[in-house]
C-alpha cells in the first residue's frame, strides 16, 4: 500500500484501519489528512512531494525571469499593452511548470 491509495479511501475505512489493525488511538477526533499521516507513519509510507520533470524547467525559469524585467519596465513606462502581454506570458509558463510538475514517490 502507498501514500495515493490511503488518500483514496474513505474516512471511516481509515478509522477502521487505524483502530483494529494498527491500534491507534483518537482517530474519532482525526481529519482525514491526519488519519493518512499517522496511517504512513505506522506503515513506514514516505510521504511523496511534487518535483517538475522535463529539459525546460531551468529554461522556463530563466525565460519567466527575463519577462519579469519586461514587465516591470513596462510597468514604469505606462504601458499597458507590453505589460498585458508579459503578464500572459508569465502565466502561461508558470502554468506549464505546474503541469510539469508531478507527484513522486
Amino acid at each position: 500500500m502507498d501514500w495515493h491509495e490511503l488518500e483514496k479511501k474513505k474516512v471511516t475505512e481509515l478509522r477502521e484501519m487505524a483502530k483494529d489493525q494498527l491500534k491507534i488511538t483518537g482517530t474519532s477526533a482525526m481529519h482525514k489528512a491526519d488519519l493518512v499521516e499517522a496511517l504512513a507513519n505506522a506503515l513506514g509510507i514516505d510521504k511523496p512531494h511534487k518535483v517538475a520533470h522535463g529539459k525546460g524547467k531551468t529554461e522556463i525559469k530563466q525565460r519567466i525571469r527575463a519577462l519579469k524585467a519586461q514587465r516591470d519596465e513596462a510597468m514604469g513606462k505606462h504601458d499597458s499593452d507590453t505589460l498585458h502581454a508579459t503578464r500572459h506570458e508569465i502565466h502561461k509558463l508558470r502554468r506549464q511548470l505546474r503541469r510539469m510538475a508531478r507527484l513522486e514517490g
